[in-house]
């Protein structure tokens, strides 16, 4: 299983913006008025080559009489029980707050790794100030400035130390289908409408599913475990601790499969949840399929009706537009056997090694005739590819100047590697490297 590292303070100390500067990308919302943060923030980060995923919670904030508030510290709370290790962020501009005191409190009874980080430490007057937060009792403590990265290096080395290095799993050849969405989107019923048995409880109850299981499924020449998670919802619907882990569980569950299905429910559309489930399973680089349940009952359909919603759909997704989307029912089991049949297509696309002759016979041509846009008056010349020894689709093209080399053209190889190569489903990476 992955690492999950907790991001905990009071409101309005900088945690959304460490968390985007961590992830890469401004998901989270970053905003000046206390408690924006009403949701908790799921991403992946990477350092020094170690992977782990990322929890923004909202602001702690102890005794509030605020319902929401005490809604919000409840989560904060599970994010520390399941995280395994913590980032406890305090802000050098105001100094050691009760709130702090009452977080460092809780934090000191944690058996776990809990790293002090002073944000908005971006002078030497600050760095001076930030001392008396040793009172706190939690050890030494990082100054850092999200805004810019400041000191984020030795935070971050800091806490890869502190990780646990988990267990290998046990090695199994059989794939791993990740079965993800919404809560009552249908996912437990396309389970059982596969094997054939009620295995899972089924109810128009949302949240019904707690845990995560495998199902090994061996039926018509197919043969690979699916596992089924508790819907993923936003933190506002969270209404019982239970639901909490599920969620995280549903997180390890993408993270440790081979092939995302992600269940959306046609009824309510590709609504902002099930994008967010989708960039998850993207940017842990699985096998994406679309599955569009419940189908039957989307009223006033028209001939073009399923092509405009899956036009919407690849809209939403964009770059990664090449993903299969297959529209089911699960009450009626209408096209839910082509949901499996293209889920084991992607896995098999995810897996295939190309040879490295086989790869340069047909993508040396192709980047001959189209070459690199010349920058700066500088010309990239590719000579070589291979694909790279990972789980996962990963290539490398050596160059005399991979520096020069600009995104769209890297788009451009990418989409050329799905077509001749029928990558669909699957994120793949593509590096230049100095030949």
């Amino acid at each position: 299983m992955g690492n999950i590292v907790a991001i905990v303070g009071r409101p309005n100390v900088g945690k959304s913006t460490f968390f985007n500067r961590l992830i890469q990308r401004r998901e989270a919302i970053v905003d000046s008025v206390s408690g924006v943060t009403r949701d908790r923030h799921y991403g992946k980060s990477d350092w020094n080559g170690r992977n782990f995923s990322v929890i923004d919670t909202g602001g702690y904030i102890v005794g509030s009489d605020d319902i929401f508030e005490a809604e919000i510290d409840k989560q904060v709370e599970l994010a520390i029980d399941e995280a395994d290790a913590i980032i406890f962020m305090v802000d050098v501009e105001s100094g050691v707050t009760p709130m702090d005191e009452d977080v460092a409190e809780l934090l000191r009874k944690v058996d776990k790794p809990v790293l002090l980080a002073v944000n908005k430490v971006d002078n030497n007057k600050r760095l001076e100030n930030a001392v008396e937060f040793y009172s706190l009792g939690l050890g030494e403590y990082f100054p850092i400035a999200s805004t810019n990265g400041s000191g984020t290096g030795d935070l971050l080395d800091a806490l890869i130390e502190a990780l646990p290095v988990n267990e290998a799993e046990e090695e199994t050849e059989l794939p791993r289908f990740a079965v993800v969405g919404r809560p009552n989107a249908g996912k437990s019923s396309f389970i059982n409408a596969l094997i054939g048995e009620e295995r899972y409880i089924v109810t128009d109850i949302a949240g019904t599913t707690r845990d995560s299981m495998d199902t090994k499924y061996n039926r018509f020449g197919f043969e690979f475990n699916l596992v089924d998670t508790a819907g993923i919802r936003r933190k506002a619907k969270v209404k019982e601790d239970l639901e909490f882990y599920s969620v995280m569980r549903s997180v390890r569950a993408i993270e440790n499969c081979d092939v995302c299905l992600v269940i959306l429910d046609a009824t309510r559309g590709f609504d902002g949840q099930v994008q967010n489930i989708f960039w998850l399973a993207q940017r842990n680089r699985k096998g994406i399929v679309i599955l569009v349940n419940k189908w039957d009952l989307v009223e006033d359909k028209e001939t073009n009706t399923m092509k405009e919603f899956e036009a919407m759909i690849r809209r939403e997704i964009e770059p990664f537009t090449d993903v299969p989307i297959v529209f089911m029912s699960v009450l009626t089991k209408q096209r839910i056997f082509k949901a499996i049949e293209t889920a084991v297509k992607v896995y098999e696309s995810r897996s295939k090694k190309i040879k490295t002759r086989e790869l340069n016979d047909i993508m040396l041509p192709i980047i001959e005739q189209n070459p690199p846009p010349a920058y700066k008056g500088k010309y990239v010349k590719i000579k070589f590819c291979t694909q790279l020894p990972t789980p996962q689709p990963q290539f490398a093209f050596f160059c005399n100047l991979p520096q020069y080399v600009r995104d769209p053209y890297k788009r451009f190889i990418e989409n050329k590697l799905r077509k001749e190569f029928d990558l669909t489903g699957v994120p793949i990476s593509v590096y230049f490297r100095k030949k």
